[in-house]
């Protein structure tokens, strides 16, 4: 007990004042932004096929139900990751004279695009880009097609088998990484030395060009690959310009 005179002030606060002061935790918004974030940590960890909105919910710490305030299903959520993809990304100006390399540059970077997060190409394939976030790419690239004298048929077609070619390029290489995670192969090199063997020790005498062919089909990586499959393209397409007038 405390006395006439006694300092009050130098007595330790009880266990339950103590507790009645310490400062409340500072609760973060939910925000989509949140969300998309806390999805592609989902991803790369879990993969598309586990991933859950249940799961994305954990990964904040709120309830399944205030998911849905911000985003109405799973495949909204998906789209909004994909589109999180493009944000950042400048085009430049249609240049007929480069019209190749702007192609290239465009490939590289969706590609560089759905290599970020696991899974991202297999969820690029079944979300068509056509929401006002994504149009102004896929106008991009058809000005390009028909600036450098493409035929508007042969443009429109070569724009679908451009987003084509980078999907499933991208797929195949996050399939093959997949694969490689079930495996006791601690990188892609080793895999290519195991599919390369294999094709060797085919029978030659029903094989020949895959014996033969073994040699070049996985001594590349994979942008080497990336970039002769475009140049591959991108010739086919050439030929089908024909010479402006000179005149």
């Amino acid at each position: 007990m405390s006395g006439p005179g006694h300092d009050d002030q130098n007595m330790p606060a009880a266990p339950w004042e103590r507790a009645r002061r310490r400062p409340a935790a500072v609760r973060v918004p939910l925000t989509r932004e949140r969300i998309i974030d806390a999805a592609f940590a989902v991803l790369d960890r879990e993969g598309y096929d586990r991933m859950s909105m249940r799961q994305v919910a954990a990964e904040l710490g709120v309830a399944v139900s205030a998911l849905y305030a911000h985003v109405a299903s799973k495949d909204e959520l998906l789209e909004h990751m994909y589109t999180r993809l493009f944000e950042g990304y400048e085009l430049p100006d249609p240049d007929p004279e480069h019209w190749q390399e702007q192609i290239k540059d465009y490939a590289r970077h969706g590609r560089a695009r759905l290599l970020q997060h696991r899974d991202m190409a297999r969820i690029s394939m079944a979300h068509v880009p056509f929401t006002p976030e994504l149009l102004p790419h896929v106008e991009y690239l058809m000005a390009v097609l028909r600036g450098a004298g493409l035929p508007d048929e042969v443009a429109a077609t070569a724009g679908d088998m451009m987003s084509t070619y980078m999907d499933g390029f991208a797929f195949e290489e996050s399939m093959w990484e997949e694969r490689r995670r079930t495996t006791n192969m601690d990188t892609w090199d080793e895999m290519q030395v195991t599919l390369k063997e294999y094709f060797e020790a085919l029978p030659a005498d029903r094989f020949p060009n895959l014996v033969e062919l073994s040699r070049m089909m996985f001594h590349e990586n994979n942008d080497s690959r990336f970039e002769l499959g475009l140049e591959i393209i991108l010739r086919g397409l050439a030929s089908y310009i024909q010479p402006r007038d000179q005149g």
